[in-house]
């Protein structure tokens, strides 16, 4: 889009800011309070933005009132959640108004007739399902960061996670949105609804919108019953080889969906290891995959990992270790959990990636990245949602480099693992978007016509462009 120029922030604009939502909530003038609003958990602080002012509202209302007063004098506005996200998407890039929606955390009402549940944008995602744990349902939009982010992130980056295999991403559980324009209109869409084909479908289009079209208010969420019993499988593979090549052999030909299939190479494996001072022999583990299964009839459970686990040993694991109550679950689950910091501890000098292919794909990607790190020097570990194609590929630079070398040759690593990516059928986000962060190598695997139909529905819903700008294109 046409660069725009903003006007700042000004005493003025902020005595108005806090006519809104009232002084106590609005931060201004003060470095210390602004700088946790200046990132995200993206390692290091090249993307790092400070805001000129933070709101914290405390209802539709009042984001609507701020994003006129914001419109009127085109200035950028940042929404906000629990900031837990990896591309950057709550950054403010153009620096303005921050709207953090962290007072918003109110469950509004559980409707279990109808197994819906509508919730305000600051609730934290874990709660959810602590709220509804005596309930016989839950929530099943599950990221990988459930017990800090929030709801809302969740729906503006369309979040996947660990359990995506089997009960798919955020989009499939949101059937209504209320949410402020870029205009500052308060706009209804959806509602307690499993069928609607009313017009345009808008929901949709706002999941995975990244905060630029607008700003959610309250979120109605469709539940499904809670499986009484989950199995957990940790399989060691001797090689990174064998264990990649046998997740589509295990999706395509098991007959059996598993909750989640995770994969670890053996730099992630013995990296997290390391971390956690686990004691799992892997001193010659290659590769891991963890395989979940649930359900609600535990005799039908015992049959399905029975047959998974002889199917995965005749893929080539040679040690699989069974987890069927919590605390062995969690153990097993403790290491895939804490791969990132674990690598995050050993430099900052490193670069998360979300690529996702046809799960067919992964082993050749895989491969291929081999290739970028002997051509770099650098190291890309892999880990992540095997089972729906979406790898987290962890690029860490080249122990003998300072920052400035790993600055000058990022862009051409990512370049090359994104193309990679392109050239296999994915994308360069699965789960984690855009942001500012992935901004400059969107047209490696979009058309020009693409980014154009995006670009004119982005100036139809934000005509002056104040909401989030310099994100996604």
């Amino acid at each position: 889009m046409d660069e725009v120029r903003y006007n700042p922030v000004t005493p003025e604009i902020v005595r108005e800011l806090e006519n809104i939502v009232g002084a106590r909530n609005v931060l201004y003038g003060d470095a210390e309070k602004l700088e946790p609003y200046s990132h995200d958990e993206i390692p290091g602080t090249h993307y790092r933005h400070y805001p000129e002012v933070v709101v914290r509202p405390d209802s539709a209302a009042e984001i609507a009132a701020i994003v006129k007063l914001a419109n009127s004098k085109l200035i950028p506005v940042t929404p906000r959640g629990a900031g837990s996200g990896l591309s950057g998407g709550a950054v403010p890039v153009y620096g303005g108004i921050v709207v953090a929606t962290e007072r918003m955390n109110r469950i509004l009402e559980f409707d279990p007739g109808n197994m819906m549940i509508t919730v305000e944008p600051g609730v934290v995602s874990n709660d959810i399902n602590e709220y509804l744990k005596d309930s016989g349902l839950f929530y099943a939009g599950y990221p990988m960061s459930m017990e800090t982010c929030f709801i809302g992130g969740n729906v503006a980056e369309n979040a996947g996670g660990g359990k995506t295999v089997k009960y798919g991403v955020t989009a499939r559980y949101v059937l209504g949105l209320e949410m402020v324009t870029p205009t500052g209109e308060i706009l209804e869409m959806g509602g307690k609804l499993l069928k609607d084909v009313t017009g345009y479908n808008l929901i949709p289009l706002m999941t995975g919108s990244e905060g630029t079209l607008g700003i959610f208010t309250k979120i109605i969420l469709k539940l499904i019953p809670r499986p009484k019993y989950q199995v957990d499988l940790l399989c060691l593979f001797p090689t990174g080889e064998a264990a990649i090549e046998a997740v589509p052999k295990l999706m395509t030909g098991s007959g059996i969906t598993p909750t989640s299939l995770e994969y670890m190479d053996k730099q992630a494996v013995h990296g997290s290891c390391e971390y956690l001072n686990e004691s799992l022999p892997v001193a010659d583990c290659g590769a891991m995959l963890i395989v979940t299964l649930d359900g609600s009839d535990k005799s039908r459970l015992e049959d399905e990992y029975i047959a998974v686990g002889k199917f995965v040993r005749e893929a080539g694991a040679t040690e699989i270790y069974v987890a069927d109550n919590r605390t062995t679950s969690e153990r097993i689950w403790r290491i895939r959990r804490n791969i990132p910091e674990a690598f995050s501890l050993k430099t900052k000098l490193q670069s998360g990636e979300d690529i996702v292919v046809p799960p067919l794909a992964i082993p050749k990607v895989v491969a291929a990245f081999e290739a970028v790190e002997k051509k770099y020097g650098v190291k890309i570990p892999c880990y992540g949602h095997a089972g729906d194609g979406n790898l987290h590929s962890r690029i860490t630079a080249n122990p003998e480099w300072d920052a400035p070398t790993w600055e000058k040759y990022l862009p051409d690593i990512l370049a090359d693992v994104y193309r990679i990516t392109a050239e296999n059928g994915g994308r360069i986000s699965g789960e984690h978007g855009i942001g500012c962060k992935r901004r400059p190598y969107i047209g490696l695997v979009v058309s020009p016509e693409y980014l154009a139909t995006l670009r004119s529905i982005k100036k139809a819903l934000d005509p002056n462009a104040i909401m989030n700008p310099g994100k996604i294109f």
